[in-house]
């Protein structure tokens, strides 16, 4: 049969088209094998979990030890890169523009789904430059002063105080737009009191300054208080949670004393920037869950009142979106600005 021309190149086009398919095909089956091969390779070098806080608060309390368990289950050190400043915002904006190669993490916090509402500028988006991997821990913060300079030995002893004295007390933050922050601007709004406000520069900081009468009180995540409190140095007054800490099962939760529906935990998560292959963020968050799940994990987090996550992607994913709502209601109702 002999084809005219226009049929010719007609038949031609489908054949090229065709072949073009097949080829676009192939490519990306060959780009599915090679991301699944270079997650089944993962890691070759060592991998680099920012902490976007200095050294001494809640955030290292628990990469440390999970630095530890993974660098042996992954066979590379699993280095931790402290980064503080702005409420915990640099760090993650040094995650955020870091590689998407799979050898840079995240521990970010409640803090950072606070700082949606608080900064008018960030230097990421949570919701864009950054990708969930699974949740790590959760625990109650707990009210603490520090005995040796204040005389109160009781949650009642401090509410009484603070309504006759309003402004006299201040209290220290890991920094501004912070959950240390927002936890009692939280309190502020549902007691009507007022305390002064004095952020730092991260956890820790502000921890010593405490335990150096240099501030009054904190309401301080349990992970970094509670080894201050079995130490006799710090006294805690109650609980932010909904029910009473397993850890500190005689302490009263704010609600039990009247601050009615009061409920606000603190919780540290695992993130990856933007474009990491999935393929590794799902490796990644397996081997977190196992590690999680081990008996030196489980002891830690025990040891400092939390409750192990866990988790997938798109579980985490949910929970921080309906923090950054939570947390978005009580900046607007407290008014709490960066100081």
């Amino acid at each position: 049969m002999i084809l005219s021309n226009v049929a010719s190149r007609r038949l031609m086009g489908r054949l090229a088209a065709g072949a073009l398919v097949v080829g676009v095909a192939g490519m990306g089956g060959m780009a599915e094998v090679h991301a699944q091969s270079q997650a089944q390779a993962w890691p070759t070098k060592p991998v680099r979990l920012i902490v976007p806080f200095p050294p001494g608060g809640g955030t290292d309390a628990f990469a440390r030890p999970l630095s530890k368990v993974l660098t042996a289950s992954l066979g590379q050190p699993v280095v931790i890169d402290n980064r503080g400043g702005a409420g915990g915002t640099l760090g993650a904006e040094v995650a955020a523009k870091a590689p998407a190669d799979g050898y840079t993490f995240l521990i970010g916090a409640v803090h950072h789904t606070i700082a949606v509402s608080m900064y008018p500028k960030l230097g990421y988006d949570l919701s864009k430059d950054l990708v969930p991997v699974t949740m790590l821990s959760l625990v109650p913060n707990v009210l603490v002063i520090n005995p040796q300079k204040l005389p109160m030995r009781s949650y009642d002893d401090f509410y009484k105080y603070v309504r006759a004295n309003p402004g006299k007390l201040n209290f220290g933050s890991a920094g501004n737009g912070t959950a240390h922050q927002l936890v009692v601007e939280l309190y502020k709004t549902q007691t009507r009191t007022f305390m002064t406000h004095i952020p730092y520069r991260g956890a820790g900081p502000a921890l010593q300054d405490l335990l150096a009468g240099q501030v009054d009180f904190m309401f301080d995540g349990l992970g970094s208080a509670m080894p201050q409190i079995r130490a006799g140095k710090l006294l805690p007054l109650a609980v932010t949670s909904a029910q009473r800490s397993f850890a500190l099962p005689d302490v009263p939760t704010l609600a039990e004393k009247g601050v009615q529906g009061y409920d606000a935990r603190t919780w540290y998560a695992l993130w990856a920037p933007a474009g990491t292959p999935r393929e590794i963020v799902l490796k990644m968050q397996q081997e977190v869950s196992k590690a999680l799940a081990g008996k030196e994990l489980k002891d830690i987090w025990n040891s400092l009142g939390a409750e192990a996550g866990g988790g997938t992607p798109e579980e985490m994913q949910k929970f921080v979106d309906a923090e950054v709502r939570k947390w978005a209601k009580v900046v607007k109702d407290s008014n709490a600005k960066l100081d």
